[in-house]
């Protein structure tokens, strides 16, 4: 009698044990719930399963990249109830992420666009950073400096113990990535500088959003700065002539210049102007000698982007052959260098791939001044 009520006292407990454990649900079960419509970038994927879960697909971390990587957002509420097959995913991040890391200028607009600029707590190279809103929580000590990106401080970040860190690579060999994903802090790679298209690059704020659960938000910013680019894109049309456009500079005997499929060249073209070297294939730079640019840009009408030089004078002392272009002599050369930050960070670097309406509507203004009378420029002004 002894031994059955211990029998069945034990069956009690089993059942009450067995009633308060959550039922966990595989991953690999659920269903495509949505995907995230991603209309120009080229990088990344996102779908929502019905469970909840965020699958995100980064395609293109780098140029000419042969990996891929999958991350699987969970709401932090289900983490506990939701089986997952870690080996089918590079990271696992519960969200909303409170404390993150990222590594490229360009990754602040996203998070200030987004209203998530109080989660960043380090990046590498803060004097980059030109954002006012960002550089108020560097100088109140909010933002830690971490080093530079090729050689993160890897003690630091894990120290500061962020959920997350964005990072990106020209390769898949940053040693500080791989010391800080064995710490058990994600690196979740953006390859928003791959992209090729204007729009392609600004579309990467969808690649953030999730992780904020601000999918929504971030498809209404990304749907005005569409708009607003599109339009600025059909009122270049409207434009009566196209004048011929080059860009570009020497450093050290070899001139670089934006290649014929390049986000630069797409930039020209959308504003109704020709760009030299727009038959080539290059979606990076071009590397010519003088002689040659001479030849094809002599009477180009405008000269965008001449490095880093800041007047026409230090044009002439760089190099006497400067001065030979009809758009120097003409003082039609325009430059993004003004545009800076209290700490000299080019603000063109930072927020000009997540504004691209903003850049095109500067070129369409230097192109064809009468199509924007009254239009003050963000990034492009005349050389001093």
């Amino acid at each position: 009698m002894k031994l059955l009520y211990k029998a069945f006292l034990f069956l009690i407990l089993l059942s009450i044990f067995s009633c308060k454990q959550p039922k966990k649900e595989p991953i690999t079960s659920s269903i495509l719930a949505q995907s995230t419509d991603i209309d120009y970038a080229q990088g990344f994927t996102i779908e929502k399963l019905s469970s909840g879960v965020t699958i995100i697909k980064v395609s293109s971390p780098w140029p000419e990249s042969k990996a891929s990587f999958n991350y699987a957002l969970v709401p932090k509420e289900k983490l506990s109830s939701i089986t997952l097959n870690r080996d089918e995913y590079n990271a696992v991040i519960g969200v909303p992420v409170q404390k993150i890391v990222v590594t490229s200028t360009t990754h602040i607009p996203a998070l200030e666009a987004l209203g998530e600029t109080g989660r960043l707590i380090g990046f590498p190279d803060t004097e980059y950073i030109s954002s006012p809103k960002t550089r108020k929580r560097i100088n109140e000590g909010l933002v830690q400096e971490l080093g530079n990106n090729e050689s993160l401080n890897s003690e630091m970040v894990i120290a500061l113990n962020p959920e997350i860190v964005v990072g990106f690579s020209i390769d898949n060999q940053n040693k500080a990535y791989e010391t800080i994903q064995r710490s058990n802090i994600p690196v979740v790679y953006n390859g928003d500088w791959t992209e090729e298209t204007p729009l392609g690059k600004a579309e990467w704020i969808k690649f953030f959003a999730p992780f904020f659960q601000k999918e929504k938000m971030a498809d209404s910013i990304f749907r005005s700065i569409e708009e607003n680019y599109n339009s600025a894109k059909a009122l270049a049309k409207k434009a009566t002539n196209r004048p011929k456009v080059f860009s570009g500079a020497l450093y050290k005997d070899i001139w670089y210049l934006p290649g014929g499929k390049s986000w630069a060249s797409k930039f020209i073209e959308d504003a109704n102007a020709e760009y030299l070297w727009n038959n080539t294939s290059s979606t990076g730079s071009l590397s010519l000698s003088l002689e040659s640019v001479i030849e094809r840009a002599q009477d180009a009408d405008f000269w965008i982007s001449p490095s880093q030089f800041g007047s026409y004078l230090e044009l002439k002392e760089a190099n006497r052959h400067y001065a030979r272009f009809s758009a120097f002599q003409n003082n039609k050369v325009y430059t993004y260098a003004y545009s800076k930050g209290e700490t000299g960070g080019l603000l063109y670097y930072e927020l000009a791939p997540n504004r691209p309406d903003l850049v095109l509507k500067d070129l369409l203004h230097i192109f064809h001044p009468e199509l924007l009378p009254n239009y003050i420029p963000t990034f492009f002004k005349p050389l001093n």
